[in-house]
């Protein structure tokens, strides 16, 4: 008779992948919202969030291939979707957007970007990118 409502669902819930660049820390000062992950990632789960979704991965990345196996590791057509905050932080995170985009076409996956304003940095606000960028494993949090 088919599959019982709840398991169907299930299936074929919207899985967001969020993609953000890998920045070496020493450009913060020239560009610190490629540099902070955390707020690349936070754009990407608020636009989720906006559009019913919840992300079930977040990938840190810096110049991978777009056939990479961490990309497409358990993705599927019509059900995943890759997000990130803009074209640039999608062409810092990617060797190739053209051939990544195109990848996507052909699995038939989606590609979104938020498309919103970067913030603002402060000198506030770069040296707390910059203490929990620098001090992981002295056991800070980030707050």
């Amino acid at each position: 008779m088919g599959q019982p409502r709840g398991a169907f669902d299930a299936i074929t819930q919207v899985r967001v992948t969020a993609i953000a660049s890998l920045t070496p820390l020493e450009e913060l000062e020239a560009d610190p919202f490629l540099v902070d992950s955390r707020s690349q990632h936070a754009m990407c789960a608020h636009w989720a969030a906006e559009h019913g979704y919840v992300v079930a991965r977040e990938l840190l990345v810096g110049g991978l291939r777009f056939d990479h196996s961490a990309l497409w590791e358990g993705v599927r057509p019509g059900v995943d979707v890759f997000v990130t905050p803009s074209l640039r932080v999608l062409q810092r995170a990617l060797s190739s957007v053209e051939a990544f985009t195109a990848e996507c076409t052909r699995r038939g996956v989606r590609v979104e970007t938020v498309g919103r304003a970067e913030p603002s940095y402060d000198a506030h606000m770069k040296a707390r990118v910059h203490r929990r960028l620098s001090m992981p494993t002295a056991g800070y949090d980030g707050r």
